[in-house]
């Protein structure tokens, strides 16, 4: 099954509240990291299958834009099927922390 990973970039708390929670509940994916950028910016990065990545970016994009005078989504990209030192490296590799939340399918890209 072809993965991918997905991050949206906003300005704003309250927005990255929005997105994350918008992007878990509209499709089966991992929120695999959060993380403050600079000047107020915050970032998500989710993980799951391709179809349900890109269904759950929608939905995180539109619910970030929808905060007037809270925030709003500054960037965003899907990387379908990202190669294995890609996510080595950056921080869009299955975490411990997230490891309750993974799906089954996600689970057998952590096994060797």
């Amino acid at each position: 099954m072809p993965f991918a990973v997905g991050v949206i970039e906003t300005q704003g708390f309250p927005a990255v509240l929005a997105v994350a929670d918008a992007m878990v509940k509209a499709g089966r994916v991992t929120l695999v990291k959060y993380e403050r950028a600079e000047s107020g910016r915050q970032y998500v990065v989710i993980r799951g299958p391709v179809s349900e990545v890109k269904q759950s970016m929608a939905a995180g994009i539109e619910a970030g834009n929808n905060m007037p005078n809270y925030g709003t989504v500054t960037t965003h990209y899907i990387v379908p099927n990202p190669p294995e030192n890609l996510a080595a490296v950056l921080p869009i590799y299955f975490s411990e922390e997230s490891e309750d939340f993974w799906l089954e399918e996600m689970r057998a890209l952590t096994q060797p």
